[in-house]
This record gives C-alpha cells, structure tokens and sequence, in this order.
C-alpha cells in the first residue's frame, strides 16, 4: 500500500532521511520507532506531500505521490495527531466532521453531525459530548475526539503520531486497544510513529526502527525482543550504552 524507495531529506546539513527503503503492506499496521528527532514525523508528511523529498519515490496504492491531485489524494487518509491536535473554537461534532463538511466529501449539517455522533459511540463517548468544547473533556476523551476524527470518513489509511502522549498507563492502554480494534475493524492500513513500546506492543503487526536517517531493522513485532539487533535491543530495552549515542 505503501512503498518509499531511497527517499532522501536535509535540512542544510541536518540529514534526516538518509536512505529509506520500507514497504507498507494493505491493511498491515506498521509501527516507526526510534528516539526524538530521528525523522519519524518527517517520514509521515514526505506520505501526506508536506515536505518534498530531496530524492527517491514514495508510491501509493499503485501512484507515486508527486504525480497526483493532492486534495483528492489526501481524502485517502486519517490523521491522529500528537496531543489531539483539536479546534477550540468549534464543538466536538464540529471537529469530528472538520472535513465531512468540506470538499468533494461534504456532507449536508444534519448527516455530518449525525456521523460525529455514531463515531464518538464508536470510541465510548455519549452523544451528550457531541455540543461540548474540548476545553470541557480530560485528555482522555480529548484524544477518543481526536480518533473519531480520524475515522470521520471512513480513510484507507489512518497515521497515529504518538498516540498515547500525555495519557496515563491505563487511559494509554484504552486508547491502544480502541486503535487495534479500529485497524482491524475498518481494515486500513495503519502507520504508527512512537517511542511508546506499549504502544507497539499492542497496536503493531510489523515494526520498523528509525535511527540515523536509515531503517536499522524491520520485522514481525513478535519478533521485535529476539530480533538480534543492536539498535533495536538498546532502544527497547532503555540502554544508555550502544550504537545509539546518547549526550551527556
């Protein structure tokens, strides 16, 4: 579903995509992992045509991504941003339907919020949260709004960044299980950024560590504790001592 091919990306002399080759299979749930600023966020906005890449080809679904309609491209996707990423000026209805009532999948007021209705009960949430603002919910259900959002329009592809930033153990572990029921449900691809092992442990069918600009490792994420990776045992293990340096 997904192909980067020796994609490239500086910033003046920050090279933070040095050579990337991974594949995305359909409806596979890939987990980045890899420290901060190692370019997991960057790699997502090279898929959505945020940032060009310097060199290389990333093909979707069969067409590369320099070579299509953006806007209509971009209806493809879901996006659950770090920290929910929420409008605080609108309703949660409102923010759940930012695109259904947009574009070529507008939708008139009643059936897009009638939609935000059936997809806050998909993630636990009562119709009563639908006319509050998100000033008034926890982070918790911040970040269920924001996975509403993300399925809104039922995408074939969902990018969760940092999904479980600022939730406590047991609200990550609610919200990692709703992904995984969500993935499987709707049968999208799913590509995850994170340094959360819990997170990779429950939402991944496949891992990929980021480190240095380069995919060091992929693999099944049951292989992810024997992977014989020197990279990969250190991070996920919390090592100070390896290849990844840390500063002093």
């Amino acid at each position: 579903m997904i192909h980067f091919k020796n994609i490239k990306k500086s910033f003046d002399n920050n090279h933070v995509l040095r050579d990337i080759n991974l594949d995305i299979n359909r409806g596979q749930s890939m987990a980045i992992i890899g420290g901060s600023g190692t370019g997991k966020s960057v790699l997502i906005k090279t898929v959505l045509g945020l940032i060009k890449p310097d060199s290389g080809t990333i093909i979707v679904d069969g067409v590369d991504v320099n070579q299509t309609a953006h806007d209509q491209f971009l209806e493809r996707f879901g996006m659950l941003f770090q920290g929910g990423a929420l409008f605080d000026s609108l309703p949660v209805w409102k923010n759940i339907a930012f695109r259904l009532q947009r574009g070529s999948q507008k939708r008139p007021k009643d059936e897009a919020r009638e939609i935000s209705i059936k997809k806050l009960r998909r993630v636990g949430l009562g119709p009563e949260i639908a006319d509050k603002y998100p000033a008034e919910l926890s982070g918790g259900m911040q970040k269920r709004v924001s996975l509403a959002r993300a399925i809104a329009t039922d995408p074939e592809i969902i990018f969760f960044d940092e999904p479980t930033t600022g939730l406590d153990p047991i609200m990550s572990s609610v919200i990692n299980e709703l992904i995984r029921e969500i993935v499987v449900e709707l049968g999208v691809t799913a590509m995850t950024i994170t340094h959360d092992m819990t997170s990779v442990m429950a939402i991944a069918d496949q891992v990929a560590m980021l480190h240095d600009g380069k995919i060091q490792w992929c693999g099944s994420r049951s292989n992810l504790k024997d992977s014989g990776n020197s990279y990969v045992n250190q991070f996920i293990h919390g090592i100070a001592k390896g290849p990844i340096k840390t500063l002093r």
